[in-house]
């Protein structure tokens, strides 16, 4: 598939995604949140690609929110179904991606931006990186998971606090709440994802889904986390990876894992 508003790069497992909309502050619309969705399903359902980092094109915007002007004159109604399926189409899905999704934040993360780097497994940041979900100043909240992401990574206090005031925090008050891993120099941002995902991709990545499963698990009221996990970890026992890698170690040698 040919895309317009954003391209990717592979290279030995790992694939680059880049959001190119550079005259928008690479700005989510209907047809970019599209296009993102097709291809990390195809990322998906490629067993070469072992971990995905999504990043914004240029150094100004990770994601500088989404495109107002497409839902401005919206009903209740077309509201609702604008948040129903951003939600189904991307950021749910990015969430329950099997493969680690590490999110490069680099300049904006606004809005919508910020709700898809929420759903990506961790973020890293830039340090000149500026985050938020300014949607009440629009008369709005945040439609795409941000209400309740930022819940369960910096606690109701300080969410409260960020989707009220609408306000920006600074990459190092990210770090200190628990919103980003890491903050790191902005030409450091990429080199620095690609050291992670090369420590990620040394493990067995059937066990890394399992484990994707049991800690989204932990944050979801409607199952039982200690079951998924229980039902996870049994299931990693009848994979070729976990002979492999007990085999290893008892052999005192590295496992090479083939993801089955």
């Amino acid at each position: 598939m040919d895309y317009k508003n954003i391209f990717s790069e592979s290279n030995e497992g790992l694939m680059k995604i880049f959001i190119n909309r550079p005259s928008k502050l690479n700005a989510l619309n209907k047809e970019t949140i599209n296009e993102l969705s097709s291809l990390f399903k195809e990322a998906e359902n490629d067993t070469n690609t072992k971990v995905i980092i999504i990043t914004g094109g240029g150094t100004k915007a990770f994601i500088a929110g989404a495109d107002i002007s497409e839902f401005a004159n919206f009903n209740q109604e077309q509201g609702e179904k604008l948040s129903a399926e951003g939600h189904s189409l991307l950021f749910d899905l990015v969430e329950n991606l099997s493969t680690p999704v590490i999110a490069a934040i680099n300049g904006f993360a606004l809005g919508g931006g910020l709700e898809l780097a929420m759903s990506a497994h961790f973020r890293v940041a830039s340090d000149n990186a500026k985050m938020g979900l300014p949607e009440t100043s629009l008369g709005v909240i945040p439609g795409y998971g941000g209400t309740q992401r930022l819940t369960k990574l910096i606690g109701k206090g300080k969410a409260m606090e960020m989707v009220m005031s609408a306000g920006m925090i600074t990459s190092d008050e990210a770090e200190k709440y628990g919103l980003v891993n890491y903050v790191v120099a902005q030409e450091e941002l990429i080199p620095f994802c690609e050291k992670l995902a090369s420590k990620i991709m040394r493990n067995s990545p059937v066990a890394i889904s399992s484990a994707i499963k049991a800690i989204n698990a932990s944050t979801n009221s409607s199952v039982d986390g200690f079951k998924v996990e229980i039902e996870e970890f049994g299931s990693c026992f009848a994979t070729e990876d976990f002979k492999e890698g007990t085999t290893a170690f008892l052999e005192k040698r590295k496992a090479t894992f083939k993801g089955i």
